[in-house]
């Protein structure tokens, strides 16, 4: 009686291969700071673990961003980290946008080095998931990242 196997071995291969990747989430972070070397750090620091990001310069950027995602059907955004002191969109602005617009329950993390109590309160009020000063504790930042992400830690 002839073996015959259910794959094929070039099946078997492609099986092997996907199954040897890693489990990268689908999501992307979008990140939103003026500073070009801060926006970089945090890319860098969340590509380090697997995290893939998209990253904006300014508040208006980032909101072209958001709308041509929201056109279609699978967004990929899925958690947006800001500045609060940027251009003429600062990240509260930015913030109280993206409440009002379809992706309104975007998980959003703030990252400030100019902060005061009142902007954090009012950070707070638009349901953002954290508020952090900079200089930033990173793994805090990476475990806040993974849990809104869905991120086995």
């Amino acid at each position: 009686m002839p073996d015959h196997d259910i794959l094929s071995d070039a099946e078997r291969e492609a099986l092997s291969a996907v199954m040897l990747e890693p489990d990268l989430p689908s999501q992307r972070v979008l990140i939103v700071d003026d500073d070009k070397d801060a926006r970089e750090l945090l890319s860098d620091i969340l590509a380090s673990e697997g995290i893939r990001c998209k990253t904006a310069a300014s508040g208006e950027s980032a909101l072209k961003i958001l709308v041509a995602e929201a056109e279609i059907k699978k967004p990929t955004i899925g958690l947006l980290i800001t500045d609060l002191r940027m251009g003429h969109v600062d990240g509260l602005d930015l913030i109280r946008q993206v409440r009002e617009s379809q992706r309104a329950a975007l998980p959003i993390i703030i990252v400030s080095g100019d902060a005061d109590v009142k902007d954090a309160i009012a950070a707070m009020h638009l349901s953002v998931v954290d508020f952090l000063l900079k200089p930033i504790e990173v793994g805090h930042l990476l475990e806040l990242v993974k849990r809104e992400l869905g991120i086995k830690p």
